[in-house]
């Protein structure tokens, strides 16, 4: 999404749908949650680029002094959708080419990255509802579908189908149960 269309009503409603997913008002959740938090603020530094550059710079500074402190490296620019839900603080990198839907939950140990060569060149785009679990790395051109589960460590090199269950090394479809339960919200089909 272009940063000029990230507007003042589409940054709040996407704190809020954040908030939520935490179980939290807005103001509770960042006072509790460090993956809020970082979420705040990696949402208002996109926010304000194209509206102030000197706010924006002082809320990216704000925002790596906050990622080292918490062990996350996402950048302000990446492109994701509402409800975004990190579980536990402890080094999540994710980077800024990759493409995250609606209520995505991602765990502590998370590596979300490029591939630099051969048929699977490019950032991974991970679609609605999907739960990555602890220590899970996913890299290159892939497409993890909407309502997928990927399991602890596992390492994702090939697209998993939507409510797919991929675990292993290389990660590999076990089941079709999807990450209802894992993803608590209401529209999980």
């Amino acid at each position: 999404m272009p940063f000029s269309e990230f507007n003042l009503k589409m940054f709040l409603s996407y704190l809020r749908e954040d908030a939520r997913r935490y179980g939290y008002s807005p103001v509770r959740a960042y006072l509790l949650t460090p993956g809020f938090k970082y979420t705040f603020w990696m949402r208002l530094t996109k926010f304000l680029y194209t509206k102030n550059r000197f706010l924006h710079i002082l809320s990216k500074l704000r925002l790596r002094s906050l990622g080292y402190r918490l062990g996350m490296d996402i950048p302000w620019c990446l492109d994701v959708g509402p409800g975004f839900y990190i579980g536990h603080f402890g080094r999540v990198v994710i980077n800024g080419g990759v493409k995250i839907g609606a209520n995505v939950n991602v765990s502590q140990g998370v590596t979300i990255g490029i591939h630099n060569r051969g048929e699977r060149r490019g950032c991974p785009v991970i679609e609605d509802c999907v739960y990555i679990g602890p220590g899970a790395k996913i890299f290159g051109n892939v497409l993890v579908r909407r309502g997928a589960a990927i399991g602890a460590n596992a390492v994702v090199t090939k697209d998993i189908p939507t409510n797919g269950v991929a675990v292993g090394v290389p990660a590999k479809v076990v089941s079709f149960n999807g990450s209802k339960g894992y993803v608590n919200i209401n529209d999980i089909k």
